[in-house]
């Protein structure tokens, strides 16, 4: 097998191969200098053909047996796979891959590791039938195949393979060289460290002598950068960069701490200078952040305004302003773990919460951050009222004074028109969210200043230093007592007449309880500062004082108004108190603020709402980790609302209602009445409404409280008590020198319980007419004047009285179903003037209404009560439809008790005598005033009543009048036929002038029983015989009218016989007796059969 190639393979072949005994010479000129070099140049190649023979060698037979027999199809996939991810190789590379692969698939063997090459040898020359000898041939073209493919390859890659072998040789000489190289260093280290061995004393001294040099320069270097130090530090200064200034600074201190120079006298200067501008830059700092917390900075103008732009948007969106981050954004972006640094090429103050945070860095390196926290606390007071009192003077010159509304001099009690209401509303609305856009951005600020200092103790592992970390409080309790005066101001007439119940009070133990011991101790207000003694302290205390801090007070001592101010006479304590407070309008005293509007507690609906927005949007600031719980940021304003403005607004309901319970027209008719009512009311009924309505709009803004619920309720209960007090007032009997004032008969029978009264109730609820009840009540109308005859003063005169009555009825019915309109029952049953209800602590201090809204008089107003209240509102509206009732049933029976009355003075026979001697033409004067009196009766509740009243008031005048006639008809007595006439033509006159007042009413039933009369004694029993005959179920000819009892027909039948019963002549009388008698045998005999 070894000489199946040819001889120029083996001597002159494929490479150049050389002899094995020839030396191998790696430096060679046969190889360039390049890493891969061109293959040498061959002398001997092998011949084209040969070459060319050997790269287009055949497989052997089988293989291509066995390719001819198994079809492309047919092939192994995994072969095929491979054959085509191999697409892209060579020729070569693919046959020896086939070679490869046939030798897998035919000698199988060939490719295991235990591959025994001898066994295979011994099968392919046994002969025999278990024997490969048949397999040999194939063996050997396999073997040929083999060869020819790896020659391909060696053909093909020669020239990397010559390029290797020449790179790899030139490493191996640069390594030898390497190692060449190190020995001889490592000899020549030998041999220095055998010369540094050796001592030498000059060496010593230059040494010695070098350092000292290097010290001087040294030195001389550090005071050349000392020299240098001011100008720098106040470079930075001015370009407030206070971060490197801090670092200048103390570098420059750190160096001056040296002790070699310590002895230069030169520094003492700079030492100096340098202790001082620590100082100052501390001064500087703390300006820089009161310029950027408290808004003095240009640079914080633009956040400010924003915020207070858009204040009234509670969802806190910035939607319309896209320039200012939100808050929660800018904390989010803010990298509180790293250590604040300064940018050059930014302006440092253009962002100011970063800025705050460098000076906060600033101050820490500096090491006088605590001093500056005291500082900035201590100064949190003034800085607070600069910045309320510079916005207050900014809306007042933005707004004139004479288009705010309101006028001084009325102590809150001015009922705003809506115009008015709307111009005050600017005002406030303008100041408050002006002024709550600049807290929020302070408390903004004081969020980044909390913050910078929390992340700077974590950072340095300091603990919790609450005495760093508690001006958020501090800035929290100033702004409660901020507020706290601005709704006093605008809220309450008198600021010190009621105090906070959190704030301490002299005297007042642990418990809560006052110590009776110590409440007395000493009071200023129970000095007398006119006294010698007070007069000698002070004088010495003067003294004192001028000797210590001199300038401190004047020279004069003599000025005892000076000492007068500082001491409240007992005698003038709510004068004293008063004068503290700058009234609406007034000059502005120390300490206070300026009021823009005139106080008033309708102030308050306008003052809640930014307030409350305000407060929630606080609650988004609060450091999540401070004592402060955001749960009681409301607090306070529980307190104002039960201590000051619940009684203030008491106070001032009182007041107003008081206004409208003593104007001199509060119970006359309201001009306007129309606009308001169908009907005309009183003008107090009209005030008094808009009061409650004002009211009533104004706690729809404020949370619910019951105790401001029960408040109007009260003057709604006063309200009645006065229409009442008006109503008796009006009905009361004139009576000089009478002891005890009493009630007219319409008002007393209105008034008391009785059978009267409950027919007249029924009455008025029967929609059609009940003749019955109508008798009934003329009946017990008649039975109560006969007991008790009516007075002249029983009979109201005065027409104004009537109107007046007719008004309060109209009025209190148009005030019912206006309050009924305000009936609303809430689930909230907070009432802060009941302590044993638990207050809750939260959802109280919600927005109720938009706060755009708030001085709208548009949408609906209700008096939000619970169910214990509404009881009381119920009775209060009960109260006014029973007095309603009251007033229409006084003036129903006024008009039935005058009637009585000038018909009682008619038949009278003491003023209007019926024995006559002649007759009579004229009716009388009686008759004539009683019609003209129910003409202009009539006239009155016409104008003031509707059609239902009217007709409550006048039906039933004619029946009375019939059941009166008839009924007292033995008061005539004696009466003759001329009388009788009389009595007739009255009648008639009565008739005539109804029939005006009363539809369909006439008198035919007394012109009957007095027509009777002129017909005789016998007329009357053919009369009473023709009714018993009618009762029997004959048909007649006369109709109810002409129908009379027995008791009617006997007193007509004495009437007949009062003349002769009057004669003076006893015979006369005694037979007039005797056929009386007869005839009323008669007319019983009848009556009774029926």
């Amino acid at each position: 097998m070894s000489n199946r190639y040819g001889q120029s393979y083996r001597n002159g072949g494929y490479g150049g191969l050389r002899n094995p005994d020839d030396e191998y010479d790696p430096f060679g000129e046969g190889y360039g200098s390049d890493r891969v070099a061109p293959p040498p140049q061959s002398n001997s190649r092998p011949p084209p053909s040969s070459s060319s023979s050997l790269r287009t060698a055949p497989p052997p037979r089988s293989a291509q047996r066995g390719y001819d027999q198994r079809g492309y199809d047919q092939r192994d996939q995994r072969g095929y796979d491979q054959r085509e991810q191999r697409g892209y190789e060579t020729n070569a590379e693919r046959q020896i891959s086939k070679v490869l692969e046939l030798i897998k698939k035919e000698w199988p063997a060939m490719c295991e590791n235990d591959c025994v090459p001898v066994q295979l040898a011994l099968q392919l020359l046994d002969n025999s039938s278990v024997g490969r000898a048949h397999e040999y041939r194939n063996f050997q073209e396999t073997h040929t195949f083999l060869q020819t493919s790896l020659k391909n390859i060696v053909h093909d890659y020669h020239q990397g393979f010559n390029s290797s072998i020449g790179t790899f040789h030139k490493i191996q000489g640069s390594i030898q060289g390497s190692q060449k190289k190190v020995r001889a260093l490592k000899d020549s280290l030998a041999a220095s460290k055998t010369a540094l061995c050796t001592t030498d004393p000059e060496l010593k001294k230059l040494h010695a002598t070098s350092r000292m040099y290097d010290d001087v320069l040294q030195t001389l270097n550090e005071l050349d950068d000392l020299r240098s130090v001011p100008d720098q530090l106040e470079a930075r200064i001015s370009e407030k960069r206070f971060l490197t200034a801090v670092e200048v600074l103390q570098n420059a201190l750190r160096k001056l701490r040296k002790p070699e120079l310590d002895n230069i006298g030169a520094l003492s200067e700079l030492r100096s200078y340098l202790a001082n501008q620590g100082t100052a830059l501390m001064d500087i700092l703390v300006e820089e952040l009161h310029e950027h917390l408290y808004l003095k900075s240009p640079y914080c103008q633009e956040r400010w305004q924003n915020l207070s732009k858009h204040h009234s948007t509670s969802d806190g969106t910035f939607s319309d302003s896209p320039a200012v981050a939100p808050f929660y954004a800018i904390l989010e972006s803010i990298d509180w773990e790293r250590s604040a640094a300064e940018d050059p090429q930014k302006n440092p103050e253009a962002d100011t919460f970063s800025y705050v945070t460098l000076v906060v860095e600033a101050l820490n390196k500096l090491g006088r951050l605590e001093t500056a926290v005291d500082m900035l606390k201590q100064r949190l007071p003034v800085e607070l009222f600069a910045v309320v009192n510079e916005t207050i003077d900014d809306i007042d010159q933005k707004h004139p004074s004479s288009l705010r509304g309101g006028s001084s001099g009325t102590n809150g009690l001015h009922m705003y028109g809506h115009r008015e209401t709307r111009l005050r509303a600017d005002v406030i609305y303008d100041l408050l969210w002006t002024l709550y856009g600049k807290f929020e951005a302070i408390a903004e600020g004081h969020r980044v200043f909390h913050e910078s200092i929390k992340a700077l103790i974590r950072r340095e592992g300091a603990g919790n230093n609450s005495a760093l970390l508690g001006s958020f409080k501090e800035l929290w309790n100033l702004y409660q007592n901020e507020i706290r005066s601005l709704l006093h101001n605008y809220v309450t007439t008198d600021a010190d007449v009621y105090q906070f119940s959190s704030s301490p009070r002299v005297g007042v133990g642990i418990n809560g309880k006052a110590d009776i011991s110590r409440e007395h101790l000493f009071k200023f207000a129970e000095t007398d500062a006119k006294s010698v003694e007070m007069a000698t302290e002070y004088e010495a205390l003067d003294g004192i004082i001028r000797a210590s801090v001199p300038g401190l007070t004047s020279g004069s001592r003599k000025d005892n108004n000076k000492k007068a101010s500082l001491i409240v006479p007992r005698s003038e304590p709510v004068t004293a108190r008063k004068s503290a407070v700058p009234s609406y309008g007034s000059g502005q005293t120390p300490g206070t603020y300026k009021s823009l509007v005139e106080p008033s507690v309708f102030n308050m609906s306008l003052l809640l709402p930014p307030t409350l927005v305000f407060l929630q949007r606080l609650k988004n600031i609060v450091p999540p980790g401070s004592d402060l719980a955001t749960s009681t940021l409301t607090s306070f304003l529980d307190n104002f609302l039960v201590n000051v403005f619940q009684p203030q607004l008491d106070e001032t309901l009182g007041k107003l209602s008081d206004t409208v319970f003593g104007e001199a027209d509060a119970f006359q008719q309201d001009a306007g009445w129309s606009q308001v009512a169908r009907r005309p009311i009183f003008k107090g009924t009209t005030a008094f409404f808009t009061v409650v309505t004002a009211f009533c709009r104004m706690l729809g803004t404020i949370p619910h409280d019951q105790a401001l619920s029960s408040l109007i309720i009260t003057q709604m209960m006063r309200y009645y008590d006065r229409c009442f007090s008006w109503f008796k007032a009006l009905v009361t009997k004139t009576q000089e020198g009478a002891a005890a004032q009493t009630l007219r008969a319409s008002a007393v029978m209105s008034l008391e319980p009785s059978e009267i009264q409950e027919v007249m109730q029924k009455l008025w609820k029967t929609e059609a007419l009940d003749v019955a009840l109508l008798e009934q009540e003329a009946k017990l109308l008649m039975m109560r004047t006969n007991e008790r005859k009516l007075d002249p003063s029983d009979i109201i005169q005065d027409r104004d009285t009537i109107q007046s009555l007719c008004l309060l009825y109209t009025s209190m019915k148009w005030l019912s179903v206006k309050v009924l309109g305000l009936r609303h029952i809430t689930r909230n049953d907070t009432d802060s003037s009941r302590a044993s209800l638990p207050k809750p602590e939260k959802k109280r201090w919600t927005l109720l209404n938009d706060p755009s809204k708030a001085g709208s008089e548009e949408g609906p107003v209700y008096l939000p009560m619970t169910q214990e209240t509404v009881q009381q509102f119920d009775s209060i509206l009960s109260s006014y439809e029973e007095l309603a009732a009251v007033a229409l049933r006084t003036l129903h029976m006024e008009a039935r008790c005058r009637i009585v009355q000038s018909l009682q003075t008619a038949l009278s026979a003491e003023t209007a005598p019926y024995l006559l001697d002649q007759e009579v033409n004229e009716p009388d004067p009686q008759i004539l005033s009683l019609n003209a009196e129910m003409v202009v009766y009539d006239e009155t509740i016409t104008r003031f009543l509707r059609e239902r009243e009217v007709a409550f008031v006048r039906t039933g005048l004619g029946l009375l009048i019939n059941s009166y006639l008839i009924g007292n008809a033995l008061m005539v007595a004696p009466m003759n036929a001329r009388g009788c006439g009389r009595m007739q033509l009255n009648i008639l006159v009565l008739q005539q002038n109804l029939k005006n007042i009363e539809e369909g009413v006439d008198l035919v039933r007394a012109a009957n029983y007095f027509e009777l009369f002129d017909r005789g004694p016998d007329a009357i029993v053919e009369r009473a015989k023709e009714d018993a005959a009618v009762n029997e179920g004959e048909e007649g000819a006369t109709g109810s009218n002409n129908k009379f009892t027995y008791d009617e027909l006997k007193a007509l039948m004495e009437l007949c016989y009062s003349e002769q019963l009057a004669d003076p002549e006893r015979g006369v009388a005694a037979a007039a007796k005797r056929q009386m008698a007869d005839k009323l045998l008669n007319l019983s005999e009848y009556m009774w059969q029926s």
